[in-house]
């Protein structure tokens, strides 16, 4: 079965990997962790609060500055959303696609955001941005740095639900060896301090069908961009 966000089933079944999965904190880099299994008891109210911001801002896939259509779809919703087109990247206030404001950043949101960033040793992390990501099998992220926010003080929080990733954390250099960090449905990666503006991506998602995501790895970024 499949999830769609528009229209949430009621399954309430997880992967075996994922109920044999106990929360830890697995150190990937000076300043940067996976929390194990974080995200999970926050589902029931994760879920019906994504869908009401896709209702108001649909996923579509965006065009980078060099002319290609992103494999994986986008979203947005708090102050600032991220977006792309052949002008290049940025963050806005309005959603390009419909000229409104992007979705409030649902409250939800922004407590496991910030939970995930104090278990990872980041105090005050105040996010006003959270990108949505939709891959479907085949999508990928190609190594790149966040660098389009004012500040690199705070960190970056990555929630993973749905299929299986496998995460790319390289170095500062986009030649530098990437480490891979595989990510299960509830997982999140933190990194900030002098990890901040390390390389990372994700390598294309494998076929396959979550029990209660369905066809799908969903992914929200929470920044502090402004």
């Amino acid at each position: 079965m499949r999830y769609d966000p528009m229209n949430p089933t009621t399954l309430d079944l997880f992967a075996d990997a994922e109920l044999e999965q106990r929360p830890r904190r697995d150190q990937i880099g000076e300043q940067s962790y996976v929390l194990r299994g974080f995200a999970l008891p926050w589902l029931e109210r994760v879920l019906p609060a994504l869908q009401t911001v896709l209702a108001a801002a649909p996923f579509r896939q965006m065009v980078t500055p060099g002319g290609f259509t992103m494999s994986v779809a986008l979203s947005s919703c708090g102050t600032l959303g991220w977006t792309t087109d052949p002008r290049g990247y940025r963050y806005t206030h309005h959603d390009p696609q419909t000229g409104q404001p992007w979705p409030t950043m649902p409250e939800v949101f922004f407590e496991l955001a910030q939970a995930a960033a104090r278990a990872a040793g980041f105090a005050d992390f105040v996010p006003d941005s959270c990108l949505i990501n939709r891959y479907i099998p085949g999508a990928k992220m190609s190594l790149h740095q966040d660098k389009d926010e004012k500040s690199y003080a705070a960190p970056i929080v990555s929630v993973s639900l749905g299929l299986p990733a496998m995460f790319l954390f390289g170095g500062f250099e986009r030649s530098e060896k990437s480490q891979r960090v595989p990510l299960l449905h509830g997982d999140i990666v933190v990194w900030g301090g002098v990890d901040r503006l390390r390389f990372h991506g994700v390598l294309p998602i494998k076929e396959g069908q979550h029990p209660r995501m369905g066809e799908q790895r969903i992914n929200f970024t929470f920044r502090t961009a402004g």
